[in-house]
């Protein structure tokens, strides 16, 4: 059997947060997970049992992140994945979704997990070891209409994660951005917030869209068990990968939107280099 890890996990009330702690102590891991209310923590604490134990961090709370991390340092000794998990879906069309609502979005689906990278980034440097998981989305390879804002967020944690492996790869620390399609947790029902679409320019595009999510809640091909598990095993891998689609959907969205920039990236290539000065000029 492959030594026990311990794993730091934001959001695990629901989706797929909930469904990877539990498989993780089913499996024999240890579990730091965090939550945005002290009686969640204390539930998840009773129910795990030495292996678990909860904490109260929303990632929005720079404070609480830190607290966090140091009370699970503290609990288990070290820490060897870290999973960017907490986040939700902000939907409607660019033009109806307000400064408000984006810069919240962005609070949480970026800003948190640079939160959580610089509390424990120490930790890992001074072990010389660890593995980031950074929940994106296929919506963070291609975008939809009607999740711009959404979609936006998730770019930005894709980048953060690809430069991130870059940075840390000497020091032995291991990322990969998990991308998934439609799986059935709570992203497309309680846990998102829509912005009406008032504008009937938008409605046969981003509300229809809108509409097909709503109604896809509860039914995605997804299964947050099995992607739980192929997480698990990814992280016990020698060469994990940087990017995993997870679900058909993920796969065939990633492969259409990198085989349709190449094939633009083709048709203007030409242009593209054209803007150089000469060479030896």
């Amino acid at each position: 059997m492959a030594t026990p890890k311990t794993w730091f996990i934001t959001g695990v009330s629901t989706g797929f947060g909930k469904e990877l702690a539990e498989y993780c102590l089913q499996n024999g891991d240890k579990v730091a997970a965090t939550f945005r209310k002290q009686e969640q923590a204390d539930e998840f604490t009773q129910k795990a049992g030495e292996n678990g134990r909860g904490f109260v961090c929303d990632v929005v709370q720079e404070q609480q992140v830190k607290q966090a991390v140091e009370g699970a340092i503290q609990h288990f000794g070290q820490l060897d994945v870290i999973v960017n998990n907490a986040g939700y879906g902000s939907l409607g069309s660019i033009e109806e979704i307000d400064d408000a609502e984006v810069q919240r979005q962005f609070d949480v689906n970026v800003f948190g997990p640079l939160r959580v990278l610089r509390a424990v980034l120490p930790h890992l440097r001074e072990r010389r070891s660890g593995h980031v998981l950074n929940i994106t989305s296929i919506g963070g390879l291609k975008t939809f209409p009607g999740v711009g804002v959404y979609n936006a967020s998730k770019f930005a944690l894709e980048a953060i994660g690809e430069s991130l492996a870059q940075q840390v790869a000497p020091l032995g620390i291991k990322v990969t951005n998990i991308e998934p399609s439609g799986f059935r947790t709570e992203w497309a029902g309680s846990s998102a917030t829509y912005a009406d679409t008032n504008i009937e320019d938008y409605r046969s595009t981003v509300g229809e869209n809108l509409k097909g999510i709503q109604g896809y809640s509860g039914k995605q091909p997804g299964d947050p068990q099995r992607a739980a598990k192929i997480m698990f095993d990814v992280v016990r891998q020698e060469n994990p990968p940087l990017h995993l689609p997870l679900g058909k959907a993920a796969v065939k969205g990633a492969r259409e939107k990198f085989t349709g920039l190449v094939k633009e990236l083709e048709a203007v290539a030409d242009l593209g280099d054209s803007a150089d000065f000469p060479a030896g000029e």
